[in-house]
């Protein structure tokens, strides 16, 4: 016989993770302004091995639309801007010597929506996940009654269950509608 409450316990796990993926994804996506998340996927080749950029650098955001990188290591200026060139960031370095400067141009109408378009695209990816931890817990659930579950006992964790999703879902699309407002904002 299954056990009702850690299966429950399973899928909000699991449905607590799809929030989490979501919150880390919509973070990565540039909103007109500075925020030092969008170069966490950046990678530097140092001294023969590929290291984080916040491993080989201190990265700061001194005003809204500039990122500034100072390297601990004189010798990782070339280094840094070609792996920032490289990367999907789409923003030309500037270098005095001494810092790396990133200026954050502001977005387009038409790059802001396709912004919110790929934020769209992450969040239905979060709701499948949801869904999917839903249906799988179902499934888990009406097998439990050919092992011996009471039918009110599935039901009611059937009900429960539901309630879990709509709460994530909920929560998921409040994340969406706050990442819409912040890059629509001007």
């Amino acid at each position: 016989m299954i056990d009702v409450k850690a299966t429950l316990a399973e899928a909000e796990e699991r449905m607590e993770e799809a929030v989490m993926f979501l919150e880390e994804s919509l973070a990565h996506i540039r909103a007109g302004k500075a925020n030092v998340k969008i170069l966490d996927g950046i990678r530097v080749d140092s001294y023969g091995s590929m290291v984080p950029l916040n491993g080989v650098a201190s990265v700061t955001t001194p005003d809204a639309r500039t990122i500034a990188i100072k390297p601990w290591d004189k010798t990782m200026f070339k280094a840094i801007e070609k792996a920032i060139i490289d990367s999907e960031v789409g923003i030309t370095p500037d270098n005095n010597g001494e810092i790396i400067r990133l200026n954050i141009p502001p977005l387009t109408e038409e790059r802001r929506k396709q912004l919110a378009k790929q934020c769209n695209g992450e969040v239905e990816k979060a709701k499948v996940s949801v869904r999917n931890a839903r249906r799988d817990t179902n499934d888990r659930l009406k097998k439990g009654i050919k092992d011996g579950l009471s039918e009110d006992l599935e039901k009611d964790a059937e009900n429960d269950l539901q309630k879990m999703h709509d709460r994530y879902i909920k929560k998921l699309d409040e994340l969406m509608a706050a990442k819409e407002k912040e890059i629509m904002t001007v």
